[in-house]
């Protein structure tokens, strides 16, 4: 049995803001996302190709190379990623978005949780029990993986951890 999250609108507006900060804000985003739909509306049409930019230069663990950490989370070779620093302004696909997103909110609670963003990073490059001595970032390339890293992360919010 999976441990649910309270899903009150002011915990739901917490996370937004606090994946939107990650993302790069209003600014980088080019409108305000105050709720989930507005998420799932933005999403939709592709996050704007700042928006990756800004993420790769505040996430140090998604700029090494070695660990192809940003192909993971986003589904964007780093090699990708240097082509498209050329035409920034064109949008993420929705898949992309979609993931990008994601990675953003998993990263927003973790930090909250650890206390900071180096720890959080820390975290998802560190094998857990409860992952099968699996790293958390190993396993944000398909839902089921997300789903099992979100799933953890809850447990470990509520204080179990195992």
């Amino acid at each position: 049995m999976a441990l649910a999250r309270p899903a009150n609108d002011d915990e739901a507006d917490i996370d937004v803001g606090r994946t939107v900060s990650l993302l790069g804000g209003r600014r980088t985003l080019r409108r305000a996302v105050r709720s989930r739909l507005d998420a799932h509306d933005l999403l939709r049409k592709g996050l704007p190709g700042h928006v990756l930019t800004h993420l790769v230069n505040r996430v140090s663990l998604l700029r090494t190379p070695q660990q192809d950490s940003l192909e993971k989370v986003v589904g964007i070779s780093l090699r990708t990623y240097q082509r498209r620093k050329d035409s920034p302004d064109r949008p993420l696909s929705p898949e992309q978005s979609s993931r990008a997103w994601k990675f953003a909110e998993i990263l927003g609670r973790a930090t909250a949780l650890f206390g900071t963003q180096a720890e959080a990073e820390e975290w998802l490059e560190r094998p857990a029990m409860a992952l099968e001595q699996r790293k958390p970032i190993d396993l944000l390339s398909t839902p089921a993986g997300v789903e099992m890293v979100e799933e953890h992360l809850t447990r470990l919010e509520y204080g179990v951890y195992t």
